[in-house]
């Protein structure tokens, strides 16, 4: 199985470019089991018949399938994150219209008792799962976090369109905006 390279069919691989599938390893190791044949059979010859050559071989093709390993198994953890990253996002996203009710509530007062106890624990565990609340009135407005639902003209205190009004706050898990600050901005004169 010796390709005109004499590599066995193994292909080389940049180290850090993670670009080794789990099939194409599978099939690598594969082709390690007859170059152990290999290795038997050329232990029964004197030395110097390319012995050393061989093992120099074998060794670089181990080497290779060492490198193809280590990058798969950074890609399956970077692939792992992600899928956990997206899971938690989608949990969370619906849950974002359920923190804008109690937000609200809490503004007309009406989060007492049992309710507060409810609400603050439920603000407590999409913390703690990395969900984080922005966005408030007198920053400047930002398209890539705010959504401005309206201009209400200008205002003579403010040098660039910054937010007057915030009507919903933004949620986002780590650098990820969930969703926008739905926000009212006023105009420098």
């Amino acid at each position: 199985m010796t390709e005109p390279d004499g590599r066995d069919g193994v292909q080389p691989t940049e180290p850090d470019t993670g670009s080794v599938g789990g099939d194409e390893v599978e099939a690598s190791l594969g082709d390690a089991a007859p170059a152990a044949d290999v290795v038997e059979e050329a232990a029964g010859q004197p030395e110097g018949d390319g012995l050393t050559a061989k093992i120099d071989e074998l060794t670089g093709d181990l080497q290779r399938l060492q490198a193809e390993y280590v990058n798969y198994r950074k890609r399956v953890d970077r692939d792992r994150e992600l899928v956990a990253q997206n899971a938690t996002y989608k949990v969370l996203a619906p849950i974002v219209e359920v923190l804008d009710t109690i937000d609200r509530a809490r503004e007309h007062g009406e989060v007492e008792g049992g309710f507060k106890a409810v609400a603050d624990q439920l603000e407590r565990i999409v913390s703690s799962l990395g969900l984080s609340k922005f966005g408030e009135a007198g920053e400047p407005f930002d398209p890539q976090v705010h959504e401005a639902l309206s201009h209400l003209g200008t205002d003579p205190e403010v040098e660039v369109t910054t937010v007057k009004v915030l009507a919903k706050a933004g949620y986002r898990i780590g650098d990820r905006v969930v969703r926008a600050a739905q926000v009212l901005v006023v105009d420098p004169e």
